[in-house]
């Protein structure tokens, strides 16, 4: 039962993202940087310990969200895939990229203020 939640979720969050991904631009002029993540010196995303906490409350702006950061820090890298994980009862979205440079990276977010809030 447990895994059939974890799937369905799984499922859901894949299909919003393709949905985010085909219908809607985001305007990065009207949302500025500082109000994407939480800003720490130490979350540069290249771990669970290390995952950008994402500030944002719903699931509307929270995805989004994980996108822009990416394109903010990591310009003309491409969105290869996306995995829903938890550690400790906690949700991480793991965006896989391809930088611009060609290398694959696994870039961590940390998802608990917006997974599930619509």
């Amino acid at each position: 039962m447990q895994f059939m939640k974890k799937l369905a979720l799984t499922v859901l969050i894949i299909a919003g993202v393709f949905a985010f991904g085909h219908a809607q631009t985001i305007d990065t002029t009207k949302q500025k940087k500082d109000t994407v993540a939480v800003k720490s010196k130490l979350a540069d995303g290249s771990s669970f310990d290390r995952a950008i906490v994402i500030a944002e409350t719903s699931e509307r702006t929270g995805n989004p969200a994980e996108y822009l950061w990416i394109k903010n820090n990591y310009p003309n890298s491409r969105v290869k895939g996306q995995t829903l994980s938890y550690r400790n009862k906690k949700p991480y979205d793991i965006l896989h990229i391809i930088n611009a440079e060609g290398v694959a990276l696994d870039i961590y977010f940390d998802i608990s203020n917006f997974f599930g809030k619509f």
